[in-house]
């Protein structure tokens, strides 16, 4: 393994080379088109950099630290969600297989738990064409990013010639991508936050969460998407995904009411990070689980300092080598390990008070979301325990307002819902972006298998055949593909 980490060094340092020697003689800005007809007036627009011409390799976000870490002065005064700087990009499929999009990133001004300013930066996908009549549709997903460095980003796995996620070990990333292209082919505009923010702080969800929202208003106000004021937005994630997607959720009524959150899709729920450490402690999933403990460290100082005066001489070695990683090397970096045996006290760990609070705020359920959501979970997955899951619907729909659609599938498990469960969700997002009333109240639903819905099928096809046609560089999105 750090044979391994030394080479993905060394290759990324290849990589930030060739972009610093080709890229420093290109132009810093060209202006943004100005907004269309009835899109949503900007709070202050700023330039647009051009993308970098193939085949120069984009920047690691560690080696980019003016887009990604701008000075605080470039951001401090900012509103949540008001972008700093943009740039065009070239998005691929699997870093080689370009997109017949057009696709931005934006960094703008977040605000982490304890209420601070923070950049933080999206990627924005809108389909090429004019622009349709109708209410604009915005989806916001969250990838299941899992990772403790930056290069591990959604903004940076996505680019063409970036590092494969094969070699760097990105692949939710990097295979969501097979995903977001059914959303860009319905229409859909698409807006990806990089929601474990500028630390990597994996798994810490109420920072996620305003991220994800702040990103949502980045992208409104983003004049090139041209969206327009009757504007429909969805939020969808899975797994790490969901933690941004759920707290989002949480958050909106609070923290960006404003936004027009039509409907929440969202799968594999992390909902209590306490019961994913009681499940992974000696079990397969162990190694992506401490990865999760480490990035909330990053957010709560408090649980840091924690963990380096009791943990022990192993522990520490692992935290070490666990600190610049993504998912694939996460989770095969020390599965079955005694997480809790990593601690030098008596007793369960988690129970003693700056665990137990630190985690406890991470617990989902301390507000119903007001907009439509779906929710669908496997009932034996070994990651997401479904348990916390039925807590957490059930403490929603005490709520006479709350609309939730519950599904448990009980042939899946944690990875093959991920696939399984993207096109009902789909289906079902569309319904809403679509303005389709959702019925009001909840309603359970317990299947053998997601993937059986004959509804769903034509989605699932759908998917293999936008992805057929993005390999061979077919336009996404205009007209919109089922």
């Amino acid at each position: 393994m750090r044979f391994m980490s030394a080479a993905l060094v060394a290759i990324a340092t290849v990589a930030v080379t060739v972009s610093t020697a080709f890229g420093s003689g290109i132009a810093d800005a060209t202006p943004s088109t100005g907004p269309s007809a009835g899109a949503t007036p900007p709070q202050r627009q700023v330039p647009v950099r051009p993308a970098l011409p193939f085949p120069i390799p984009p920047r690691v976000p560690e080696f980019d630290r003016g887009f990604y870490l701008p000075a605080r002065a470039a951001y401090a005064d900012k509103a949540p969600g008001e972008i700093i700087a943009a740039r065009r990009v070239n998005l691929a499929a699997l870093s080689v297989f370009p997109l017949n999009v057009d696709s931005w990133q934006i960094s703008y001004r977040s605000t982490n738990t304890r209420g601070e300013a923070i950049p933080a930066v999206a990627t924005l996908i809108k389909p090429r064409g004019p622009v349709r009549p109708g209410p604009s549709k915005l989806v916001s997903w969250q990838s299941a990013e899992d990772s403790t460095a930056n290069y591990c980003a959604p903004s940076y796995a996505l680019q063409q010639a970036s590092i494969p996620g094969q070699l760097t070990g990105s692949i939710d990333s990097t295979y969501e991508l097979l995903q977001i292209t059914s959303l860009v082919a319905a229409g859909w505009s698409v807006v990806i936050p990089d929601h474990q923010g500028p630390e990597s702080a994996f798994a810490a969800g109420p920072l996620a969460g305003r991220i994800t929202l702040d990103g949502i208003r980045g992208a409104r106000d983003f004049a090139p998407l041209r969206l327009k004021k009757d504007l429909r937005v969805g939020m969808m994630g899975y797994s790490g995904g969901a933690i941004a997607t759920g707290w989002a959720a949480e958050l909106h009524p609070r923290y960006a009411p404003e936004l027009p959150i039509v409907g929440v899709a969202e799968g594999g729920v992390p909902a209590d990070i306490s019961a994913l450490v009681d499940l992974a402690n000696g079990n397969a999933a162990s190694g992506l689980i401490m990865a999760g403990v480490i990035g909330v460290s990053r957010e709560y100082p408090d649980l840091d300092a924690f963990l380096r005066k009791h943990i022990n001489p192993l522990g520490r070695a692992l935290l070490t080598a666990k600190n610049p990683l993504c998912l694939a090397y996460q989770a095969a970096l020390a599965p079955f390990v005694n997480i809790k045996g990593l601690i030098n006290l008596p007793g369960d760990p988690l129970g003693y008070p700056t665990p137990r609070r630190v985690l406890g705020d991470l617990k989902m359920g301390r507000t119903v979301p007001t907009a439509p959501m779906y929710v669908y979970q496997s009932n034996p997955d070994w990651i997401a325990p479904v348990g916390p899951v039925n807590g957490l619907v059930k403490k929603y729909c005490a709520d006479p307002a709350a609309r939730v659609q519950y599904t448990r599938d009980h042939f899946s498990e944690h990875i093959t819902l991920a696939v399984e469960g993207f096109a009902p969700a789909t289906v079902w997002m569309r319904d809403r972006l679509n303005g389709k009333p959702v019925a009001s109240g909840c309603s359970t639903k317990d299947v053998g298998s997601m993937a059986l819905d004959p509804k769903t099928w034509p989605t699932f096809v759908g998917l293999v055949g936008n992805n057929l046609a993005a390999l061979i560089g077919q336009q996404l999105g205009n007209p919109p593909r089922g």
